[in-house]
């Protein structure tokens, strides 16, 4: 079943932002524009390089009213000493979650049974807690922060215009649709 159009499902979890630690639950998701970013693991290979990517287009997220909230299984504890031992991760503003029980994981669909790691899922959310764009990709594939950005800005710019979507590739301020009968077979 996709999780496309659906509420977020109801969680508490802790988390690490900029030295201190927090508990976060699916109210924080709600009031403005979100991004949920699960990822396999820290300390490893394709996942620093990821959140490095959010890292370094952050304050493009904060302009558009974007918070971002990094998820894996591993504790906030881990989240601390990884941001203070890595370079690349060591940059992140950004909200890092520890999903230790993998209930934020299942409530996402993203958690690898068995493995007890989380799938590569990209999550953005609109300010009713509704999930509007979902990603799934393989664990050897990384995502791209500035492609993210583009489907945001599209999912927003689609909330605020009813009767209108975005085409393939669509950028900010480009020519949008608006669905009709004197569309249909013209495209």
């Amino acid at each position: 079943m996709s999780l496309i159009n659906t509420a977020v499902k109801p969680f508490k979890a802790q988390a690490f932002k900029e030295g201190k630690f927090f508990e976060v639950s699916e109210a924080n998701l709600k009031g403005k524009w979100s991004v949920v970013f699960f990822y396999p693991a820290d300390f490893t290979f394709v996942c620093p390089t990821e959140l490095e990517d959010l890292a370094d287009n952050y304050a493009e997220f904060q302009k558009l009213g974007v918070e971002i909230f990094s998820v894996s299984t591993d504790t906030h504890f881990a989240h601390k000493a990884w941001h203070d031992t890595s370079a690349a991760v060591g940059k992140i503003k950004y909200v890092m979650v520890g999903d230790p029980t993998q209930a934020v994981c299942r409530n996402f669909d993203v958690l690898i049974e068995g493995v007890g790691l989380a799938d590569r899922g990209t999550f953005v959310i609109d300010p009713a807690g509704v999930i509007q764009i979902v990603e799934i990709n393989a664990g050897g594939i990384g995502r791209d922060a500035k492609e993210l950005l583009r489907k945001v800005k599209a999912a927003q710019y689609v909330a605020s215009h009813p009767g209108e979507v975005c085409p393939a590739k669509w950028q900010e301020g480009e020519k949008t649709l608006a669905p009709s009968l004197d569309l249909v077979g013209k495209i």
